[in-house]
């Protein structure tokens, strides 16, 4: 297992995080398999998509922000219930295929790191298992 650090700057956030799991996946050696994206965070997921608009990621930010306010009446006492709900949402993982020593990912698709309670150093486990 690789892990790395992503530091974000904003509440709510995501980053691109292809550059430095392709990095993982080459160091790992494996040719054909699957590459594992973990984020061990409550508050903070993982998202597979679109990276050449950025108006995507700025879109997906508003409308989960609408399905979710910040400021709903929540129980949970750090106020911050709101960040647990969206990376639920997204999910704590992510697999992609590894082909030919190389991230299957479609033409325009990256992996995000998503945050939602930052300003933040967080943490992206990747573990590359090759197929038998």
């Amino acid at each position: 297992m690789r892990s790395f650090s992503v530091t974000t700057d904003r509440r709510a956030q995501f980053v691109d995080i292809t550059a430095q799991v392709r990095r993982a996946v080459a160091d790992s050696g494996v040719r054909s398999g699957v590459c594992c994206v973990y984020v061990p965070h409550t508050t903070a997921g993982l998202t597979i998509n679109e990276n050449a608009d950025p108006d995507v990621v700025v879109d997906i930010l508003a409308h989960l922000e609408k399905l979710v306010p910040r400021s709903a009446k929540f129980r949970h006492a750090e106020g911050n219930s709101d960040a647990h709900i969206k990376a639920s949402m997204m999910g704590f993982g992510t697999n992609v295929i590894v082909e030919d020593g190389a991230l299957a990912l479609g033409r325009w698709q990256c992996i995000y790191f998503c945050e939602f309670d930052g300003p933040r150093r967080r943490t992206v486990c990747v573990q590359v298992m090759e197929a038998k």
